[in-house]
Parts: structure tokens; sequence; C-alpha cells
């Protein structure tokens, strides 16, 4: 049996969690309410405070969603109680970000400005002059907004300029030798 499949979900207090009978979850918790339809192959038991993804039988579809629903369960309870975040690092002379009302103003080396709009479930927030923090309670769309700000100028090899996640490691070139 999967062993992250096999783990059961612990639900705190404060945390309402309603299976429908077509296999739409709906949690809801003091950060907000995340809804996700599962396949119809999975069956979710709640008791005890706790949530357990079960799998019909150990075919090869069953096996590899019964890992994935068990881990995007999880992941929805944890986002209505404690939510996600991604910490961007803006490296460059001149490069910088700014929050203004609703938009993340960046200059990043091009001649204009490159703004990005806030959604509704993306909170943005900017520590200093280099530092973006993006959280919200889904975790895929934490991660796509962040990778959608990295992707307007991803850091380079050579002077390591460019928005980079604050946990992610550029590997650097040595860069031209010159003529001997």
């Amino acid at each position: 049996m999967s062993r992250i499949g096999r783990k059961p979900i612990e639900v705190g207090s404060g945390v309402d969690v309603k299976v429908a009978p077509d296999n739409t979850v709906t949690v809801k918790g003091p950060k907000g309410t995340l809804t996700r339809k599962f396949s119809p192959i999975i069956k979710f038991e709640q008791k005890d405070g706790q949530l357990t993804v079960l799998r019909p039988n150990d075919e090869t579809q069953s096996r590899a969603l019964h890992g994935l629903s068990r881990t995007l369960l999880s992941n929805m309870v944890v986002g209505v109680t404690e939510g996600f975040k991604k910490e961007l690092e803006v490296n460059g002379v001149g490069y910088r970000a700014a929050k203004e009302g609703k938009n993340l103003v960046m200059n990043l080396g091009y001649s204009h400005q490159v703004i990005v709009t806030e959604t509704d479930s993306i909170a943005i927030e900017v520590q200093g002059t280099n530092k973006i923090i993006i959280s919200g309670i889904d975790k895929q769309a934490v991660g796509q907004f962040a990778a959608e700000v990295r992707s307007k100028r991803p850091p380079e090899p050579y002077k390591g300029k460019g928005i980079k996640y604050a946990d992610e490691v550029i590997r650097r070139k040595e860069g031209k030798t010159g003529a001997k």
C-alpha cells in the first residue's frame, strides 16, 4: 500500500470537512474555504477528527490516485488553517519591487516597469525593496503565481541578476576568459 495514502489526515478544531456524494470535498477553516472534486474511485472516511483516504483495489490507476488524493486533501486542510507562502528575492543593480495598491510594480532592467496584479486568492507583500512574499490558502495557486512573477526576469548564471526563490541556489558560470 502507498505509504503516503495510508497516513490519516489530522483535522484540527475549527476545520469542517464535507464530502458530497459525487466525491466533491469542501474544507472550511479559519482562513477560508477550498473545494476540489476527486476521482470517483477514491473513498473518504471520517472519524475521531481524522480523515482516511481509501482505495478499492490494487490496480495501477487506483494506486496512483491514492497517494495523490491524500496529499491534495492534506494540502487543503493545511491551507485553510495555516496557509502557504513563497518568498522571492530580486537581485541586481537598480532592480527593485514595490507594492502600489493591489499591484506589484517591479523595475527589472527593462525600459518599462513590470506590473503584476494581485488576485483574490493571492496576497502579495513586499519587504524592503528586494523581497517579495506571496501567500494564500491554495498551494497550487501560490506556486503558480510565484512562478509567473519569477518568469518576468529569471536569474541568469553570470551575475545572478533576476528574480529567484529565497531558497534557490543559482549555479554560477565563469564567463569569458579573454584573449591570451
